[in-house]
């Protein structure tokens, strides 16, 4: 099972990067093996985010959490 705390974990990773831009993301819910997140600050409104999304966050969670079959920005 996946829990919280193991998804706060990369995702503390992936702020680094976020931060550097003035964004960040927020956890929302992991259910069913989907992990639910919220882009904010400049990464909420730029235009790239859902590269980002596909690119680097979900690739990066699934990396480290094979468990994971998606991450979903709400």
């Amino acid at each position: 099972m996946i829990t919280r705390e193991q998804v706060e974990g990369v995702l503390d990773k992936i702020r680094v990067g976020l931060k550097t831009e003035g964004g960040d993301i927020e956890l929302i819910e992991v259910k069913d093996d989907i992990v639910y997140v919220r882009l904010m600050g400049a990464c909420g409104t730029c235009p790239m985010s859902t590269l980002t999304m596909k690119n680097w966050v979900e690739s990066t969670i699934k990396k480290e959490i094979p468990e994971v079959k998606a991450v979903q920005a709400i």
